[in-house]
């Protein structure tokens, strides 16, 4: 008996025998799992300032993570589900696949694969580089401290000499680190056209239009020139050194730089009311949740990010620039009073 009709018979044996064959599906199978959209980074997408924290990331144990309820990824329309995996104070090591611990939890993209292979992830947003050379925070307070000596110089003094070479450094960090999340939603069985992956980058926390007398006790203290190197060129050129990574790794990328402006910390004066980013906070409930761990950095933690009312807006606009389909958009107001992703 030739091979065909050998498997002809034994095809028509078996359904004769009312056995019912399955063949596994590949191309062309539904996925019936929810979507959902996933965020990385660090605190300026985890929430940070935002208020209202995931329980056991506001200090328990050990984990100042600081993951808000209201974070901009849960703001976002583009999923069944949205799942924020960013993490206050994390860094390009911490998001990428390295065998890193930030705040008693483990690197972000390993943790993105279970995600991806539990849901069908459409869009993965990532936000870090902050944390890098960049050092953000402590640049911040470098500033902070400025203010505190009107006889020393200021701080945009040091940073201008260091700002390009720290950008510098800090770019291949970020390059690591989306490729290690390419290499997480490959190991979940994705192809890199069965999901977006975008890059963003930071808005201004500070702005020099503030009262010029009564600023630094309405919780901005800072030099006005201090404030606006960093909001004319310091965040500027982050955001075009995030283009460029973006670039380089085939990614898209979404503008942040100006997202907030005219609504810095201290930009309405005596009344915080309209701002969409924290002033110098003090948390005191800090020390409840984490004890005496949070003395310290932990205290002043979510000064100087976003709001929840931020959080809303960039939600929004990340909505928007995903379902346009642009390769690079930015974040701007319109005459609505909401941002909107402008190409």
């Amino acid at each position: 008996m030739s091979r065909k009709i050998w498997a002809a018979a034994a095809g028509a044996a078996l359904v004769a025998a009312g056995v019912l064959v399955t063949i596994p599906l590949t191309a062309g199978a539904v996925d019936d799992r929810q979507t959902a959209v996933v965020s990385l980074g660090d605190s300026a997408m985890s929430g940070e300032g935002a208020g209202s924290y995931e329980p056991g990331t506001e200090g328990e144990n050990g984990n100042w993570c600081h993951r808000s309820t209201a974070a901009m990824v849960h703001r976002t329309q583009l999923a069944d589900r949205t799942v924020n995996l960013a993490c206050s104070g994390a860094d390009s090591a911490n998001v990428s696949l390295a065998d890193t611990v930030h705040y008693t939890e483990g690197s972000q993209a390993r943790r993105l694969i279970d995600v991806a292979r539990q849901y069908r992830v459409t869009a993965v947003v990532v936000q870090v580089g902050a944390n890098d050379d960049v050092q953000f925070a402590d640049t911040m307070l470098d500033c902070v401290l400025a203010w505190a000596n009107p006889f020393g110089p200021a701080c945009r003094a040091e940073l201008e000499q260091q700002w390009p070479a720290r950008l510098a450094a800090m770019a291949p960090k970020v390059e690591n680190a989306l490729r290690d999340v390419r290499a997480a939603m490959t190991t979940a069985g994705y192809r890199d056209e069965q999901y977006q992956l975008v890059l963003t980058s930071y808005a201004s926390p500070v702005t020099e239009k503030m009262d010029r007398l009564l600023h630094g006790p309405q919780g901005c203290p800072l030099r006005l020139t201090d404030a606006q190197y960093g909001r004319t060129v310091a965040v500027p050129q982050f955001s075009e050194a995030l283009r460029g990574v973006a670039s380089r790794t085939g990614v898209r990328f979404l503008d942040f730089s100006r997202a907030t402006e005219n609504r810095e910390a201290c930009s309405k004066g005596e009344s915080s009311a309209g701002e969409w980013q924290r002033r110098l906070t003090v948390d005191p409930d800090a020390l409840v949740k984490g004890g005496l761990d949070a003395i310290g950095l932990h205290l002043a933690q979510q000064s100087f990010h976003p709001n929840a009312d931020a959080h809303a807006q960039l939600g929004r606009c990340i909505t928007e620039f995903v379902t346009s389909g642009a390769g690079s958009a930015r974040c701007l107001q319109g005459a609505d009073g909401n941002l909107h992703a402008v190409q």
